[in-house]
């Protein structure tokens, strides 16, 4: 069972377009706008990635960090328009949907993995991309080749 067209037609207004990508794991940083009394101003929130629920508009994701030894915990709706920017701080190598286990941990043990590239190594130069006239060349090498049948 759907929801009624006229209710899919008005969320859909209300989502937002450019919406960094993350993922459980990564370390982001999110900037909010607060209000109060009659002053606006942006404050920013960085944590790991714990959990994504929901879709659509109602799409959450939480994010726990640690400050001064305790573990804080803050759910934020992903297309709220108080959310002014996601940046994605770090990537994280993780094999869980949901990283509640993170909640009772202090130190390393509440670190996760950092997901790593291939990366140039040090000292070695990376080798320059090929140009438009150059990839046609190689690409006659390899088609000419015959394969090689063991029998």
């Amino acid at each position: 069972m759907g929801k009624h067209p006229l209710i899919d037609e008005l969320e859909k207004e209300q989502l937002k377009e450019g919406i960094t990508s993350f993922h459980i794991g990564d370390t982001i940083k999110v900037t909010t706008k607060i209000i109060e009394n009659n002053k606006e101003r942006t404050q920013a929130f960085q944590g790991t990635v714990i959990a994504r629920k929901g879709g659509g508009i109602a799409e959450t994701f939480s994010l726990h960090r640690l400050s001064h030894g305790e573990g804080m915990e803050r759910v934020f709706t992903l297309h709220s328009p108080r959310i002014t920017n996601i940046e994605v701080i770090k990537k994280g190598d993780v094999r869980r949907a949901k990283l509640y286990y993170l909640r009772g941990t202090k130190g390393k043990a509440a670190k996760v993995k950092e997901k790593i590239g291939a990366r140039p190594k040090k000292g070695v130069k990376a080798k320059p991309e090929a140009t438009a006239s150059e990839a046609p060349a190689e690409e006659t090498k390899s088609e000419s080749a015959e394969p090689t049948s063991e029998t």
